[in-house]
């Protein structure tokens, strides 16, 4: 998957560093002229390997060394 394997690529290569927010979806989504939802599997894979957190409302954020990798959401009644 073209997607993950950029951002798996610029993560490692340090063009987006710890703390830092990676594109939005529709950006990405234009950058690899591909499907939200094949932005959004990318996302998920990399939320599930603890490289990303999604914060509600801000944005998807790499994880730091020690930073823990949850995905804050509000309480829901």
């Amino acid at each position: 998957m073209r997607v993950l394997d950029a951002l798996i690529t610029d993560i490692k290569a340090g063009k987006i560093g710890p703390g830092e927010r990676i594109p939005s979806e529709s950006k990405l989504c234009e950058r690899h002229k591909v499907a939200r939802e094949t932005v959004d599997r990318a996302v998920r894979i990399l939320r599930e390997r603890g490289t990303v957190r999604t914060e509600w409302g801000k944005g998807t954020f790499v994880v730091g060394p020690a930073e823990p990798a949850r995905e804050d959401r509000p309480d829901r009644a």
